[in-house]
């Protein structure tokens, strides 16, 4: 694809989104054209800020040959309706996370993408994060030894705050619309395992409210394994609003720690001795900082998205996270809750 891409948006009701168009419309390799917003005055204070055309219809959008490219910002039960259409007309894809609220609707998107020959990626900024790609290398080059054990805390602090309770983004708490807060933010670690160790083989999970009720859940923890014997502990929280360290990774040989790993983290003063990644290989005696620098805040993650998924289309490679990565974190995350339903460890057919 040449330069300039011609990007539309469609629906900015996640606020990654909005995001996505404070640094795109800076590329010199990007053209902002136009959006559609279900919400008139949402859609036009972003649109007007970043000098695109703005429409209530859809097929405005995916109708303008100045656009080859969409980005998908929807209510997450909207994200399979909206792909299966831009796919059918032509326009390459980037779907915020999660990918839908069910395997099927995941399908229907990685069909309708291969029979349309486009380019299906899903937003998963960490992926994208220096420390965590840090981290990725660590365990890949084998430094470690066979892993153990990893925590991965993934913890925002949004149900205890009204302006969200209440507020334009209401729609996250609405279990039509998104199904759980740990369906909609436990996506964001379930990928990152995925990444990581690999898909795994089974589940064990507790998903409820804990201290409030305004969603369908606002605290959850599981524990997958892995292919090769891995545990992986995922804990996701709304009603967390102060932490600090991120990860943890143990292995025969050493342990890595990250710090200042998700918006909690990142929101509050630094502790002096907590560099972004660390690492202690055993009979060393020392940890030893990695220099990697601690983020500023975690906007800068989330910033981080649209240039690697601008540079795929260019380069016509594929994307960081595809459809069928997508897939896999649903996955995840759907067995997470029937296991915390059932009350029972929950086995993967992949």
């Amino acid at each position: 694809m040449k330069a300039p891409v011609g990007v539309g948006f469609l629906s900015f009701a996640h606020g990654h989104v909005g995001a996505y168009v404070d640094v795109m419309k800076h590329f010199d390799d990007v053209k902002l054209v136009a959006a559609y917003d279900d919400n008139e005055h949402r859609g036009k204070a972003v649109c007007e800020s970043a000098g695109m055309r703005y429409s209530p219809h859809v097929e405005d959008i995916l109708n303008d040959s100045n656009v080859q490219a969409v980005i998908i910002g929807s209510e997450t039960s909207r994200h399979a309706g909206l792909c299966v259409a831009a796919a059918q007309a032509g326009k390459h894809i980037l779907c915020q996370k999660p990918m839908a609220l069910t395997l099927e609707d995941c399908d229907r998107m990685i069909n309708a993408a291969d029979r349309a020959g486009i380019s299906l990626g899903i937003a998963y900024q960490m992926r994208h994060d220096p420390a965590n790609i840090k981290m990725w290398e660590i365990v890949q080059s084998g430094e470690l030894g066979p892993i153990c054990v990893v925590r991965r805390r993934h913890c925002i602090g949004v149900l205890l705050m009204d302006s969200f309770i209440n507020g334009p983004t209401h729609w996250h708490i609405e279990p039509d619309k998104n199904k759980g807060m740990f369906m909609d933010d436990a996506s964001h670690p379930a990928d990152w395992f995925y990444w990581m160790l690999g898909k795994p083989v089974s589940v064990m999970a507790e998903i409820d409210n804990v201290i409030t009720n305004v969603a369908p859940d606002d605290n959850g923890a599981a524990i997958f394994r892995f292919s090769r014997g891995e545990m992986g502990l995922l804990f996701n929280s709304s009603t967390v609003m102060v932490s600090e360290n991120t990860t943890e990774i143990y292995g025969e040989k050493g342990c890595v720690i990250q710090n200042y790993g998700d918006g909690t983290s990142c929101g509050v003063p630094r502790c002096p001795d907590g560099p972004a990644v660390k690492m202690f290989k055993y009979g060393e005696g020392n940890w030893r900082d990695m220099g990697i620098p601690t983020p500023p805040n975690h906007g800068v993650r989330i910033q981080a998205v649209p240039r690697p998924w601008v540079d795929s289309l260019i380069n016509e490679t594929p994307p960081t996270v595809s459809g069928r990565d997508g897939k896999v974190s649903v996955a995840m995350i759907l067995g997470a809750y029937q296991s915390a339903q059932e009350g029972r460890r929950i086995t993967f057919s992949w």
